[in-house]
Order: structure tokens, then sequence, then C-alpha cells
């Protein structure tokens, strides 16, 4: 995970990348020299190493904000390099932005020493401590040496309601026109989706002109887990990532080599000879997948629902709602249940972080404990009273229709929404415990955000919210997610080197199995495995993670008896 690409370090890409200057990480309550603006609200910088929209210094709720609060924070976000090569320059210059998330180049900041560890302060700022159990807490420090580097934004506080509607994991998708054009079949296996979209497109080729693109499969850099990482769900797996563990024995496997990987690229191959696969979903870049997407032709793909927000936006704020998508957790066999679905994830690395060139530490913990306090977390999501919902007289907040559809315009959300999406948060219900915090997670609201082909899609499925479209995965095991472990290894660590390896050869190879078609398939699988068996150490890669795993088990023992008592 230490691995940089080759970046040009330049004195205006780092004045660029840099925050409020060096200092000692300390900070203090006032804010010691903490830049602020003509108003007398201090000023933050913020980096997230993912793609995200840039929102105007002066919209709405970021005013909203600095007058409630008497902060502002700058979020900047990934564009033109990768998330390791772009915290690459910032490890090499030194200087960093106030908060980062740097995303898979996590472990080379903390090697570098660039975030400042915050497990002593946390009990100074209740409302952000509380966003998660202290046995979660209690797990991120023994998963990092006792520090917390991190925070993971992400993740449900143990024992919390799951009131989440909309489904951003992953899943096999299908635009809901097809199914409206079946007639709403049931869909249980690839087969039955490859056959679907083929009929689909047989008698549908285009759209508005341009032809119709019956399936892609993302595989830009780290994204390639569209490619790879299919035949642990096939085959009845969470989305533990690195490999498949076995719940009785605790011994971690790679799922490359089960037969579910074996028969599912060959189903690729044949559906690459047809043509249903887009020929160049293997060197397209994720804005070029995203266009696509963007422009309703695509009928289905596998991908994490986060992955391709914008183009559902996209899609949605110009009202073509039927060219959106649905989620299915297929498997190959029917008999096999799908676990797509992930509970509450903690992930013990990753997260948003302070950096050592912030000046105020305790100022970024003051204005992520008003993020996450009450009215932080109303103002970032439902937005201001009277302008972006209304509360009726029992307590209860709604959106009126004409605010619904201001947020579902994508020039009014840029206008007045607030980049807070990566920091600090929880989700499920406010404090009063009735309203929800997501308005789109409201029982009450959100029958309205649906368009009609939503409406009748969930209907027909007799769901009542898109989550409840995938199976939710078995109970949590406490090894989960394993491919965590990952990101601690070096590229000296053998298993690090064979993670190294295996995501080479997959890149390499997975695409030459699939594009060969069926009639070499056989051959071209055999070469594969041949190259995989020659290339990859990954008996050391599932040592270390079945290491790892019983290793999961008896700390989770331990925390669990330590926060016992």
């Amino acid at each position: 995970m230490k691995k940089f690409g080759k970046v040009a370090v330049t004195a205006m890409a780092l004045a660029l990348l840099a925050g409020c200057g060096s200092g000692n990480g300390k900070g203090d309550k006032d804010g010691g020299t903490q830049a602020t603006d003509n108003d007398g609200n201090k000023k933050y910088t913020a980096f997230m190493a993912v793609p995200g929209t840039e929102v105007p210094d002066d919209s709405r709720l970021n005013n909203a904000f600095a007058k409630e609060f008497g902060w502002r924070v700058k979020v900047s976000w990934l564009t033109g390099q990768t998330a390791k090569e772009r915290i690459g320059v910032m490890v090499s210059g030194g200087e960093y932005p106030d908060i980062v998330d740097a995303s898979d180049g996590r472990s080379a900041m903390i090697d570098a020493g660039a975030y400042v560890p915050l497990e002593d302060k946390l009990d100074d700022y209740p409302n952000l401590k509380a966003t998660l159990s202290d046995i979660q807490w209690e797990k991120i420090k023994a998963d990092n040496d006792g520090h917390i580097y991190t925070i993971p934004q992400f993740a449900q506080k143990d024992g919390t309601v799951d009131a989440s509607t909309s489904y951003g994991g992953e899943a096999f998708w299908i635009q809901k026109r097809v199914l409206k054009w079946a007639n709403y079949p049931e869909i249980n296996t690839v087969e039955q989706y490859f056959d679907l979209i083929n009929k689909y497109l047989a008698e549908n080729p285009d759209t508005d002109g341009q032809k119709n693109i019956g399936f892609e499969i993302l595989s830009d850099d780290w994204r390639y887990f569209c490619l790879e990482n299919p035949p642990q769900f096939l085959a009845g797996y969470p989305n533990d990532g690195a490999a498949i563990v076995d719940p009785d024995t605790m011994e971690a496997k790679v799922y490359d080599k089960i037969p579910e990987a074996k028969e599912y690229y060959k189903i690729l191959s044949e559906q690459f000879e047809k043509g249903t696969i887009d020929p160049e979903t293997f060197t397209a870049k994720y804005d070029q997948y995203i266009a696509k997407l963007s422009s309703g032709r695509v009928l289905g793909m596998i991908d994490q629902g986060w992955n391709f927000q914008s183009a559902k936006d996209s899609l949605v704020s110009q009202g073509k709602d039927e060219l959106t998508w649905a989620p299915l957790d297929l498997t190959l066999d029917e008999n096999v249940q799908p676990q797509y679905r992930e509970g509450g994830v903690l992930s013990t690395q990753g997260g948003i972080g302070i950096t050592t060139s912030c000046k105020d530490v305790d100022g970024v913990l003051q204005m992520w404990d008003d993020m996450v306090s009450e009215k932080g977390m109303i103002l970032r999501n439902w937005g201001e009273k009277g302008v972006d919902y209304e509360v009726d007289d029992d307590g209860m907040f709604y959106r009126t229709d004409e605010q619904w559809a201001n947020w579902k315009d994508t020039d009014y959300v840029q206008k007045n929404s607030v980049a807070f999406g990566y920091m600090p948060g929880y989700r499920g219900y406010l404090p009063d415990g009735k309203n929800t915090i997501v308005p789109s997670e409201q029982i009450s609201e959100f029958r309205k955000t649906l368009s009609d082909i939503d409406k009748e899609v969930l209907d027909a499925y007799k769901v009542d919210n898109w989550t409840q479209m995938v199976r939710l995965q078995d109970p949590i095991q406490p090894w989960f997610p394993i491919y965590t472990e990952r990101n601690k290894w070096t590229s000296s660590d053998p298993a690090g080197i064979a993670s190294q390896n295996m995501q080479e050869v997959k890149m390499q190879w997975l695409p030459k199995v699939i594009m060969g078609g069926p009639a070499a398939y056989e051959q071209n699988w055999e070469d594969y495995m041949t190259a995989y068996d020659s290339q990859i150490d990954y008996k050391a890669f599932e040592d270390t993670l079945t290491k790892e795993v019983k290793r999961r088990v008896e700390i989770e023992k331990e925390l669990e008896a330590k926060v016992d008592k």
C-alpha cells in the first residue's frame, strides 16, 4: 500500500494542496493563529482523496453553518490523479490541508506521521464521540497501535436502527425500463439476468439515436473490484473483499480459484462475444464510464451504488428516472443465499483525520462536534426550516413537493448545499427518536421522493424501499470486513507483495479470458491459473488473512469483556 505513482512535486502543487501552514498539531480551544474570514469565522481546509463536486464557499448552507457555529471549511476533491499519487505529493512536500481523507493513501500518511492522534481528545467532544460506541472506538485503537488517526465516517453505531431506503452497496444493476418491459420478472441468477438484457437489446437497440450498451464492467485503477470481486458474492459470501472466510474453520481463501469464478467469467466471455458487453469496457476510464451511464444507454452493470451516484443524479435531474437502475443480488445457483447487503460495518483502517499542518486541532474537533450535533445533523441533511423542510404539529419533518423538486435539481443542490458527505456523521434517527437523519429515509417522505417508475418497480417486487431489493448479509462476524487488513501491508511484506502481484495478474488476465471468447476459454483459463500460481504467493496472502481473522475473533472477546466491566 506504499507504492506511489511517479508525480512531479512543484511549488504550485504544494501550495494548492497545503492547508493553513505547518504547525505542531496541538492547537488550543481558542484556535491560536487559525485563519478567519471577514466576519471572524474560522476557516479550515479539507481534502478528500475521492472524486466529488465542489460547492461554492458562499453556498446558502455554508453561510448558515458559519452563522450558527462560527466556522467555514473549504472541501476539495480528487481530480486527475489516483489517491496514492495525490497523497504522495503531499507526503513529499510535508504540508497538508487541515483535514484529509486519504482513501488508499492512508498508510502513507500514517507512515509519514502526517496525522494527529486523537484518542486523548475525544472525551472533550461528546457529540463526536457518540457517533460510535465505546467498543468500536476500542477496536480502532486495537487495530492502530493504540491510536485513533482517522475517524470512520460511514460506520453505523452498534445497536442503532438501520433506516436506509436507498442501496449503495454492490449489486448487479438493471435499468428500470428493462424490468417494466419484461413485466417485472423474478431474476435470481446471472444467466437469467443476461437473458433478459439480450432479449431487450434485440427489440430495443438504441436510445435517443445512440446504440444501447448491454453491460459495463468498470476496471479502472482501484475500481477494478467491479471486475474481480463478483465470485465471492456469487458463491454466497459477504463482501470481505480480500478473500472468502469459512465461518467454521476461520480460514481465509482467495475467491479467484473457486468454481464460481471460472463459471462466472465463462458467462462473461460468452456475453462479450455476443456484443452484450461494451467492447471498450476494459479500457474506459472512470469519467468515461460515468459519461456512458449518464447517457442512459447502459442497461446493466455490476458496481457499488455509491460509485455511480453522479450518473443517477444526472438522469433524475433530467426526468429520466426510467433510465436509472434497480439492484439485484444474483448468484449462479438459485439455491445459494446471496449476502450482498452489508450490515453496519466498521472500517478500522479508513476515515478522515486531522493533519500535523493544522494549527487548530481542537478547533477542527469542535467543528466536527458541531456537525454531528442535533442542530448540525439537521442543517447538513434537512437544511433550513421553512426553506428546505417543514415541521407538522406532531414534530415530524417533511418536505413539500416544491422542496423535493429543488433537491432533485443538480444546479440547485450545487448552489445551496454543503460538501460534508465525507465528514464525520451517523445514520438512523435524530436524538428525538422519530425523525430520520436523511430526509429520504423518513417513512412519510420516502414515497414523495419516488418517480412513477420507482413506485411501480417497488410495488411489483412487493418491497417498501431499495434496500429491501437486496438480502441483508448474515450476522456480521468479528473479522468482517477482512479487506481492511490489506491497508497495513507494505511492499516488503510477503502478503503485501502477493496482494500487489495478485492485482497485476488479475488486471492482465481477466480481460483476456473474457475477450478471448468461449471457444478459447478453457485454454485461456488454464493459462490464467498457471500465471496466478507461478506469480503469486497466494498461500502467504491466505495465511496472513487467516491469522488476522483469528486475531480479530480474540480481540472481539477481549474488548467485549473490557467494555462490559
